[in-house]
């Protein structure tokens, strides 16, 4: 076999004198801080998220999610509408808001009910003039195997969970046109994206809520506002409780980080889709589900 002579040998020849020891290292040289321009200096240190104080109108904030995207936007400055059907829920969750130094308010209105919704809207626009933040979040279950589900479990999900989202929308986005800003925020479900055996109706209206926001991002795009959803997991909630021990083991099995969410999980994505640093992000579905729904 011929040396390659472009290629050192393996083994010193036995007639070569021996090889000398290879040359030490050169110094590592010492590391060098980053420096960030002038612009980028916030991100060095931490993202802080920009919120100019405006109106924001939550509906289901008498609870859970709704409850903790409420107290986050107060939290930021802005006045709150806090909307449940129960004027109790809607109205603590209001008064500690207020409590705390916030700005909020409690309008009951059945979401469900076109001219309730209408009347609402015309008494909030009277008030404030615009809203500006919009989130229906308002959502209720009747769960069933489909041969077993009734007209009125059907009704009842899909009025509350998406003809809800047009009515507030169809009577609060003119306002949001005239002053050329304005965030939309659908919360859908994983349900909506995966389905789940017994949940036709949920899981019709929760992939619905994606289309409004769809064609909302496309219609009302030259008018600076922007619609996404978010589409929580298994959140630790009221809904949630309700689930037997089995169910909730058969659930995080599911679920790669294995636990359920949180609502202040959600909360903090919608608080950077109301804000002015998410000015270009629209008609896009966030899935905040532990990876339920990966792919």
């Amino acid at each position: 076999m011929r040396a390659n002579p472009n290629c050192p040998p393996t083994v010193p020849s036995l007639s070569a004198p021996p090889a000398a020891p290879p040359p030490p290292p050169p110094a590592r040289a010492a590391k060098t801080r980053l420096t960030f321009p002038a612009a980028l200096a916030p991100c060095a240190d931490r993202m802080k998220l920009t919120h100019q104080p405006r109106v924001a109108l939550v509906t289901g904030a008498g609870r859970g999610i709704g409850k903790a995207i409420a107290e986050t936007l107060a939290a930021d400055g802005h006045t709150v509408i806090c909307v449940s059907k129960k004027p109790d829920s809607c109205g603590s969750v209001a008064a500690a808001i207020t409590a705390s130094g916030g700005k909020a308010k409690a309008f009951p209105a059945d979401v469900a009910d076109p001219a309730a919704v209408a009347t609402a809207a015309a008494t909030i626009l009277a008030e404030f003039g615009t809203v500006d933040i919009l989130v229906n979040n308002a959502g209720i279950t009747r769960d069933n195997l489909v041969v077993r589900m009734s007209d009125t479990d059907w009704s009842d999900v899909i009025s509350t969970n998406l003809s809800a989202a047009f009515y507030w929308i169809k009577a609060l986005v003119r306002p949001m046109t005239q002053k050329r800003w304005g965030r939309i925020l659908n919360i859908g479900s994983v349900v909506g994206r995966v389905g789940n055996p017994g949940q036709v109706n949920y899981a019709a209206a929760k992939a619905g809520l994606h289309g409004i926001t769809m064609a909302l991002a496309r219609e009302l795009a030259s008018r600076n506002i922007t619609a996404n959803t978010i589409a929580p997991g298994f959140i630790t909630t009221d809904m949630t409780a309700k689930l037997t021990d089995d169910q909730k083991d058969a659930i995080l099995k599911a679920v790669p980080l294995r636990r359920l969410g949180a609502p202040a999980d959600i909360a903090a994505i919608a608080d950077f889709l109301a804000s002015d640093d998410a000015a270009y992000i629209t008609g896009q579905l966030f899935s905040v589900d532990g990876g339920m729904a990966m792919g």
